[in-house]
């Protein structure tokens, strides 16, 4: 049976695209992952594997948040998060993580936590950064886009990255073959930087989002040799110039509170303070 709704929330369409691009327009960065969706299928669930729903008072749409593999609040009130936990914890968890703004992301994790079990891990406080220029540093003029048959040298690296970011490896399901095709994608797409050393990579960072108004840069990674030496500050340099140059008028990321060394090299490339993230894995 069907639960029956008593808050004001509903699943959108595209007869509401407007209204959910607007609250995505208020928050570009916590937005980004959706705004690059719906710019590329709709608002229809079933063409890009996720639900819209939205939280209305006085019939006009104040908070969405995506419903897929991640989810994803945006512009949520706390009246919204309850709604939104209400309508969430009556079914079955689907998602793999809830990403988003700290306060919405920790209020709804505080209230589905009952009804989902326990998380493999939740990170409270992620520094949100966003630059829009160039960093006052030498960029690294040996970062460049990873090459179609370059991508057996980029799978080791992006491996190590995913473990040591993730906790758990991305070979343990299928193998890895998932995500050495996802990989293999942003390869094709021009969104994979990395650093040779002859067939080694010493550095490796990728474009997992891109809207209108900002790329989101995931997957930074150091190989453990070269940490330290100031390589990441003058890669990442160079990965902030050719974002900026030929994909968005803003580079933003997101860094666990407690990585210092990222942190640092962030800071010395120009990122600005946008906030703070939470994220809860599963």
């Amino acid at each position: 049976m069907v639960p029956v709704l008593t808050v004001p929330i509903r699943q959108l369409g595209e007869p509401e695209r407007a209204a959910v691009e607007r609250i995505l327009d208020a928050d570009p960065y916590a937005g980004a992952q959706i705004s690059e969706r719906v710019a590329a299928h709709g608002l229809n669930w079933w063409r890009s594997d996720g639900r819209i729903y939205g939280f209305e008072q006085g019939r006009r749409i104040e908070s969405i948040i995506w419903s897929g593999a991640h989810l994803v609040p945006v512009g949520a009130t706390p009246a919204a998060t309850a709604a939104f936990a209400d309508l969430l914890g009556a079914e079955p968890r689907v998602c793999s993580s809830i990403i988003g703004r700290s306060e919405a992301v920790l209020d709804l994790w505080n209230r589905l936590g009952g009804h989902w079990g326990p998380a493999r891990d939740v990170r409270p406080h992620q520094p949100l950064l966003v630059t829009d220029r160039d960093a006052p540093v030498r960029a690294d003029p040996g970062v460049r886009l990873v090459r179609s048959n370059e991508i057996d040298q980029l799978f080791p690296a992006a491996v190590a990255m995913y473990t040591e970011e993730v906790g758990v490896s991305p070979l343990q399901d299928d193998g890895g073959r998932g995500y050495k095709r996802r990989m293999a994608e942003l390869v094709k797409q021009k969104r994979a930087y990395a650093r040779f050393d002859g067939d080694q990579v010493v550095f490796k960072a990728e474009l997992a989002i891109i809207t209108r108004r900002t790329t989101q840069v995931q997957g930074v990674w150091v190989h453990p040799d070269h940490r330290g030496s100031g390589l990441g500050t003058a890669a990442m340099a160079a990965v902030v110039a050719d974002a900026l140059r030929r994909v968005a008028p803003t580079v933003s990321l997101y860094v666990n509170d407690y990585n210092a060394p990222a942190r640092r090299v962030y800071a010395r490339c120009g990122f600005v303070s946008a906030g703070s993230f939470a994220t809860v894995l599963f």
